[in-house]
């Protein structure tokens, strides 16, 4: 199955690399590259308050993206940072803006924009936690909330302002939330956002913020519109790049089955299904009507799993969300909408009912269960048709993902 290239191949890393490069080599006088690197928390110089909020919330060494990215963004650089997801971007950006907010002025003064209300949520919970001992005031403005409530706790007062494009477009254009203290704007997964056809949102928001901003712009993959975003809004950006092919998916062990026809994979899973309940585990499948149509019929057999995809209201979302993070529910079945907002410490074990249609988003939904440094196991179940996406993935990410062993239990 990995063996030689498929004809026309969709997908061609080299071509990509090549193109990156060729971009990439005209922005040379653009882009300044920043190697700096410190190998503890201690020796970043943050404030003492912060640090007790990042040592309290579990981190005990920086990861690669933080060794190299917290400092230059804490000294008002613009940053362009390029990392896999489930590296500690988050808490990467989070600590540069809490390191810089003057917590005496109770005035949005950094705007975090976000693809999906799950991450916008996700994000403000890690900004929290970091500066639980600073006394931060974070709001996240998504849609799918009331816009009264968005706008009585905006005029009481916010630090930090983390949403999706429309909501904080929204906000900015009553005026709810005012832009003249804003100091920084962070972009995260910003080849998502523009991928969603956020970018004139994205322009439009710009062009309400002040003129001297600090930009930083987070990302896996670095499209041609993510540099060209760069471009128009950046002042000398440093570029902090966790290569691609340092972008593995390390301590994850990936495998696919061989399910031929499209009929056979419910089997499959539920052969499945009791490796599943010992851990927790996520299942993609590529549309909100397949998740339905999977839980209807894994509830049929008396297979207990939770749900959720872009149809649901944000409240019901919430609540599934939350019986799942306690283990409560064991499976969760969803789309690729919802893999980046799910941050589940426990996952350790992901399945590709539908193998995704895009080879960047694989990362998305496996980066998530071997999180810094945990190992995961991944299952593809691959029909005749996905062999050429399969061959892709293997291509785009240089890995080789081998079939299933039967004892799959002892992997996890």
């Amino acid at each position: 199955m990995a063996g030689s290239a498929p004809e026309g191949t969709q997908f061609d890393a080299r071509q990509f690399d090549q193109k990156l490069n060729e971009v990439l080599e005209g922005q040379d006088e653009f882009f300044t590259s920043y190697d700096e690197s410190h190998d503890s928390f201690d020796a970043m110089g943050l404030q003492e308050n912060l640090l007790r909020g990042i040592y309290a919330y579990g981190f005990e060494k920086p990861s690669a993206i933080q060794q190299r990215g917290i400092v230059p963004f804490c000294k008002g650089l613009d940053v362009i940072q390029q990392a896999q997801s489930g590296t500690g971007k988050t808490a990467t950006f989070c600590s540069g803006v809490l390191q810089q907010l003057d917590y005496s002025l109770v005035q949005c003064q950094a705007l975090v924009l976000a693809p999906t209300r799950e991450l916008a949520q996700q994000i403000e919970k890690v900004m929290r936690a970091l500066g639980d001992y600073l006394g931060v005031k974070v709001h996240a403005c998504v849609g799918g909330t009331s816009v009264r409530e968005d706008q009585r706790i905006l005029q009481a007062g916010v630090h930090v302002v983390v949403g999706t494009p429309g909501r904080v477009f929204d906000m900015l254009k009553r005026q709810s939330l005012r832009a003249d203290n804003i100091k920084m704007f962070v972009l995260d997964e910003a080849d998502e956002m523009l991928s969603r056809g956020f970018k004139d949102q994205i322009y439009d928001i710009f062009q309400l913020l002040p003129p001297k901003i600090q930009v930083g712009v987070f990302s896996a993959t670095m499209p041609p519109e993510a540099l060209e975003i760069t471009r128009k809004f950046m002042s000398k950006p440093v570029r902090i790049l966790v290569k691609r092919d340092e972008l593995t998916l390390e301590g994850i062990k990936q495998f696919y089955v061989n399910v031929e026809k499209e009929e056979w994979k419910l089997e499959t899973l539920c052969d499945l299904y009791e490796t599943l309940a010992i851990t927790q585990s996520v299942i993609f499948v590529n549309t909100r009507r397949k998740v339905d149509w999977l839980t209807d019929k894994m509830r049929g057999r008396d297979h207990t799993v939770s749900a959720t995809h872009g149809d649901m209201d944000q409240n019901t979302r919430d609540i599934i969300m939350r019986e799942f993070r306690s283990g409560s529910s064991r499976v969760l079945i969803t789309t690729d909408l919802l893999a980046r907002g799910i941050d589940v410490q426990q996952v350790s074990l992901v399945i590709n009912y539908d193998l995704p249609t895009q080879p960047e988003n694989y990362l998305h939904r496996i980066g998530r269960s071997g999180r810094f440094g945990r190992k995961g196991v991944a299952i593809n179940f691959v029909t005749k048709d996905d062999e050429r996406m399969l061959f892709d993935i293997q291509k785009f990410y240089n890995v080789v993902v081998e079939e299933l062993p039967s004892n799959v239990a002892d992997l996890l």
